[in-house]
């Protein structure tokens, strides 16, 4: 990636210099259909309209492509060779005003930045579609690509006739016909955004219309159409009224409580193939993975988290792209944000009212491990440049600082919270901020010290634990009961939280662990007593941070931890059940609980878990208890339990119930045993039944994929599953299978498919990567522990960074799981102390994981030794 960077200086410096005016893009994709070569071109034609404060200075213009054809600077034409250098087309002597004009052959992509190219191998048709953060617009078109060079954009492009063309804004009237096969589309200028949330989609889509009416108090209508496209073989799946719904219940959310008309005219929702992200908030254009297109039946927490990501999405039309941070130090001002009200507004607005539960047990999940993580980070983060950017779309900035607002909001209030982003939006409508700008509309709406709440929770990185001491007298009362604060040695900080504390028993009537005490307190340095709990009956659990209100690790003392292993079951309250599961994770990450006893918890208690979500996530955790931090001579045994547990409760699970496909997908996963495997054949051919189990297309790729690992299905049964699923999705599915097989052979050439070749496009780079890599398949992927760390500087170099954070991430060697991995991993950050940071990061994260993965085997290697 050399030459593609850009440093926050150098940003800066361009914007005390720069201000752009109006950009005209015009597109032509027909080279996107016909027979040619993977690397093919489209040509696109940017003039940029833009001022300068210091006539005479020189600046650049940002463009990766492989060629350029003219430049042309306030009408006289500059010599391309002499000017572009394959990332920037440098500006010498600009005048006060300026017009620029780049002609260039742009590149197709084939990994998802830029203007990706997707040929449907079910019928051939090409789809396109654009995706640009953090600064791949680049790719598409000369421009200043950073987020605080605003200015309105036009958009013309022309493709093939009788396809769906769609950008920001809305179609100018008709498409114009060029010649009997082509035409070109015109949109209106939009509003003033960034660069990497402009947004073009072309092709073949099914497209589904609907609209979106409000009236406001004033008497004034606003009209919002609205667009749900997908590829034209995934139409009969598309649930396009369900999208609907939830797209309006969200308008109507945001409308009644941002008080700022949603400002972007249309609202088209795309849902394409081969997206790297979940989605983009492109203002009147979202993009999403084609996956929320459902292709089997799956679980309601499946469609929580659609609903959830188009809200999030949503939410970004104001918090991102009406007002947009300065630079991406501040992406928390977005991403944080948009985290935050996706949840908040999914409990208030629509079916999903149990979404805060999801939030707590798996989207803080991800937050807690990236804040334990070397490179973890404060919320309002240090990004010297892209590459930095592009790393940091972690668990911190968007659900550690959505963790962080939903603490703010007990800490200000909902009204003064909500009173401040109606006064954020207007005040900084089409701008640009920085922290220091929503901070000054918290102060006056709260009239809390924002400052030092700001340095505590957003300046300051790492997540306090927080433990129950309970002192109780003869009469069981409790006398004293305490909350003691700790903080990590890296990140010593002492944070103000304010928590809900619950205190449990089982009642006597039938045995249901329930809370029968609260107190809501502000906890403040290392111990904090709870004096309203003083007197109230002995607790058999005490849940610190009950209700979720503030970003912390949860402990239990000795009493507490004791109930939850024999009584985990019989806690009522579903929230307070999800956290504890939580909590129990992050001991058993933290090797503090032995990897067999969270195994054994599940076995317990997972069948009695009645929110679907929270069970999933509980079943993914325990995947990973015994794949990593089990201790290596217990893993089979622990599987077989596992896998036996789950095939009881896929049998007990009612019929049709989402509960009853989650056991069986969490079946599939375990199985081993011989038995285990010849139910999945037999599931497969329509010799065994299970009552209510419809084995659709997508669970047979799943029991397939562990038949494929476990030798149990070969070449011939996958070319034949995808002759009877040949479509895109069928595809990456067997590619997938086809890596899992358990062959050195085989491993050697996904190897060279993923490292030695860069020809798969990403979505089939990552189902390599995914089949590739096998628990049960240690000793055929240790050879390539060392041809890692020999060949992770070149992919970083040569590759774009999407697909190079995929290999180095993907194919690190986390599954050996053994001390002489750990150690080729401090040898390669010894030897490469100048490699480049990005990369250094990715490596250090791994081994962080890995050292984790040590430190908890040896606890349970501990727990055996007692036993």
């Amino acid at each position: 990636m050399p030459g593609e960077n850009l440093t926050r200086e150098e940003a800066r410096g361009r914007a005390r210099l720069l201000a752009v005016d109006a950009y005209e893009v015009a597109l032509d994709l027909r080279s996107a259909v016909g027979a040619g070569p993977e690397n093919r071109t489209f040509r696109s034609v940017t003039t940029i309209r833009f001022r300068c404060s210091e006539p005479g200075a020189g600046s650049f213009a940002d463009l990766v492509a492989p060629s350029v054809t003219a430049v042309t600077l306030n009408g006289e034409e500059l010599d391309p060779a002499a000017v572009f250098d394959g990332t920037r087309v440098a500006l010498p002597s600009l005048a006060a005003e300026n017009v620029l004009v780049v002609d260039a052959q742009c590149a197709y992509s084939r990994t998802g930045e830029g203007l990706h190219r997707f040929v449907d191998p079910e019928d051939g048709e090409v789809y396109l579609y654009t995706q640009y953060e953090p600064a791949d617009a680049r790719r598409v078109f000369a421009n200043f690509e950073q987020p605080d060079l605003k200015a309105p954009f036009t958009f013309s492009v022309t493709a093939p006739a009788g396809w769906t063309v769609l950008s920001n804004g809305e179609a100018a009237g008709e498409p114009r016909s060029i010649g009997p096969t082509a035409a070109t589309w015109d949109f209106v200028p939009t509003r003033p955004i960034s660069t990497y949330i402009t947004a073009v989609v072309a092709g073949p889509y099914h497209v589904v219309r609907d609209h979106y009416s409000r009236t406001f108090e004033d008497g004034t209508v606003l009209e919002i159409p609205l667009g749900a496209l997908c590829r034209k073989g995934l139409a009969r799946h598309f649930d396009a009224d369900e999208i609907f719904t939830v797209t309006k219940q969200g308008l109507d959310f945001f409308h009644d409580h941002f008080d700022y008309p949603y400002p972007f005219g249309k609202y088209d929702q795309a849902f394409v193939p081969e997206y790297n992200i979940g989605a983009m908030e492109n203002p009147g254009c979202v993009t999403f993975r084609e996956e929320f297109v459902f292709r089997g039946k799956v679980t309601t927490s499946s469609y929580e988290r659609r609903a959830n990501v188009i809200l999030h999405e949503m939410a970004h039309m104001w918090f991102g792209d009406l007002v947009t941070m300065e630079w991406w130090d501040d992406l928390w001002l977005k991403e944080s944000f948009a985290d935050f009200m996706g949840s908040f507004s999914q409990v208030e607005a629509t079916r999903y009212d149990n979404a805060w539960i999801t939030f707590a047990n798996q989207r803080k999940s991800w937050a807690y491990r990236a804040d334990q993580l070397p490179s973890t980070h404060p919320v309002t983060a240090d990004i010297r440049d892209l590459e930095d950017a592009k790393l940091n779309f972690d668990g911190i900035t968007y659900s550690k600082g959505a963790s962080v607002l939903k603490q703010l909001v007990a800490y200000v209030g909902r009204d003064a919270f909500f009173e401040g982003a109606r006064r954020y939006f207007k005040r900084h409508a089409y701008g640009n901020t920085r922290l220091t700008d929503l901070l000054a509309v918290l102060e006056e709406t709260s009239g809390r010290d924002m400052a030092g709440w700001s340095r505590s929770w957003l300046q300051t990185a790492g997540v306090n634990s927080l433990t129950p001491l309970v002192t109780c007298d003869a009469a069981d009362r409790v006398t004293e009961l305490a909350i003691v604060q700790e903080a990590p040695e890296g990140h010593p900080t002492l944070r103000p939280h304010r928590v809900a504390v619950g205190l449990y028993r089982r009642r006597e009537s039938d045995g249901a662990l329930a809370r029968y005490a609260r107190a809501e307190v502000d906890v403040a340095g290392p111990r904090t007593v709870v004096t309203e709990l003083a007197g109230a009956e002995r607790p058999e659990l005490v849940l610190v941070n009950d209700d979720d209100l503030t970003f912390c690790k949860i402990r239990f003392d000795e009493v507490s931890l004791d109930t939850l292993r024999r009584h985990l079951g019989e806690l009522t309250d579903p929230l307070a059940r999800a956290l504890c599961w939580s909590a129990l994770w992050n001991l058993t990450r933290d090797g503090l609980m032995p990897a067999r006893d969270f195994t054994g918890l599940v076995e317990r208690f997972a069948g009695a878990e009645t929110e679907i979500g929270v069970l999933q996530m509980v079943q993914n955790w325990a995947q990973s208890a015994l794949v990593h931090y089990a201790t290596p001579e217990w893993r089979d045994a622990g599987g077989r339990a596992l896998a036996g547990s789950a095939l009881r409760e896929l049998r007990l699970a009612e019929p049709g119930s989402g509960h009853q496909l989650a056991w069986a997908r969490f079946f599939a996963q375990m199985a081993t045993a011989e038995s285990d495997l010849q139910l999945l054949r037999e599931l497969l051919d329509g010799a065994g039944k299970i009552d209510g189990l419809e084995v659709d297309q997508e669970l047979r790729w799943a029991f397939l994929g562990t038949l494929a690992a476990r030798g149990a299905a070969d070449e011939s049964a996958l070319t034949a599953e995808l002759a009877r699923d040949n479509t895109a999705s069928g595809k990456r599915h067997q590619v997938r299978c086809l890596a899992a097989r358990p062959s050195a052979e085989v491993k050697a050439e996904a190897w060279a498919a993923v490292v030695e070749s860069d020809t798969l496009s990403n979505a089939l780079a990552e189902a390599t990567i995914a089949g590739w890599n096998q628990p049960g398949q240690r000793p055929l992927l240790a050879p390539y522990a060392e041809r890692y760390f020999k060949e992770i500087e070149r992919i970083w170099r040569e590759r774009s960074i999407e697909i190079a954070m995929a290999v180095v991430r993907g194919l690190f060697p986390m599954l050996q799981g053994d001390r002489r991995t750990l150690d080729l991993t401090d040898e390669w950050l010894s030897a490469h102390e100048d490699a480049a940071p990005a990369l250094r990061r990715l490596v250090l994260e791994a081994r962080d994981d890995l050292a984790r993965a040590l430190r908890a085997q040896g606890c349970d290697t501990a727990a055996a030794g007692a036993a």
